[in-house]
């Protein structure tokens, strides 16, 4: 039964969770991708660098510092009828230890009618004893494009920092004209380090990520695969209902975060964004 102190101490935790949202959409405007609406709350901020080219790129930053228990972060982007958008963040999100409530992410992505958006952000770190849920929905029109990549580290290993427990739920779910294409939840709970030490798991990895590529056929799959030899960590990739997916796991984040980029340069042929160069 909680006491008197217990219930003050919870209040005092939940009156002071971070909360951010970010709402904007883009359009073409003679040419050239412009900012059209933005509403920005809480703690959470985007910036858009100088335009490169007929794109626009975005940055977020969530001037909190990182993600704590029960701390909620809402993106919601909408690209128009040929925009070309990227998004990135500043910095690695650092998910800290949760003693009750989950975080909660949730991200919204919208490309309408030949439009291009590329969700790029860098790394997610999960400190020991986070609790985290999120969720992704991508909404395309038949002819937009999309390059969208997540990379997770379960504690940097490089500063000798392991996640032993927590929660870690990912739901993607990614609609193309309409038509629910993808549909995946990832669940990891309870002691994390173990299951990640299983052979059937990740074998000793503590780095995982995603890269999910529209449109995608089987010779992007073959043109990827001719990278093979230079991979640090595991990489596995394959197309299926018009897009493709790779999944990656390595011993470090560093090793997979080089990974990642030579599959979303072989992918794509546009240069990441300058912050993932720093």
């Amino acid at each position: 039964m909680r006491t008197d102190t217990t219930r003050g101490a919870s209040a005092i935790f939940a009156a002071n969770r971070a909360q951010g949202s970010v709402t904007f959409d883009v359009h073409l405007l003679e040419g050239v991708t412009r900012r059209r609406h933005l509403h920005e709350s809480g703690s959470l901020r985007v910036r858009f660098p100088s335009p490169e080219g007929d794109g626009l790129s975005a940055v977020f930053v969530n001037t909190a510092g990182g993600v704590a228990g029960g701390d909620r972060f809402d993106i919601d982007i909408a690209a128009g009828e040929g925009a070309r958008l990227t998004l990135t963040t500043a910095a690695a999100e650092k998910i800290y230890r949760a003693p009750d409530a989950a975080a909660q992410l949730n991200i919204a992505l919208k490309a309408a009618a030949g439009a291009h958006l590329a969700w790029l952000p860098q790394e997610t770190i999960l400190f020991d004893s986070a609790r985290v849920s999120r969720r992704i929905d991508i909404d395309l029109a038949d002819t937009a494009s999309l390059l969208l990549c997540e990379i997770v580290v379960f504690g940097r290993s490089a500063m000798g920092e392991r996640m032993l427990r927590g929660e870690f739920v990912d739901r993607w779910r990614l609609r193309r004209g309409g038509k629910l294409v993808l549909a995946e939840t990832v669940r990891l709970d309870g002691d994390i380090g173990v299951k990640l030490a299983s052979p059937a798991i990740a074998k000793g990895g503590v780095a995982i990520g995603t890269a999910l590529i529209v449109p995608g056929d089987e010779a992007l799959v073959e043109r990827i695969r001719d990278l093979s030899d230079s991979f640090g960590g595991e990489v596995g990739i394959s197309a299926w209902n018009g897009f493709a997916m790779a999944r990656f796991c390595a011993q470090d984040a560093a090793r997979l975060r080089a990974d990642m980029m030579a599959v979303l340069g072989r992918a794509s042929g546009a240069a990441l964004p300058r912050l993932w160069l720093n």
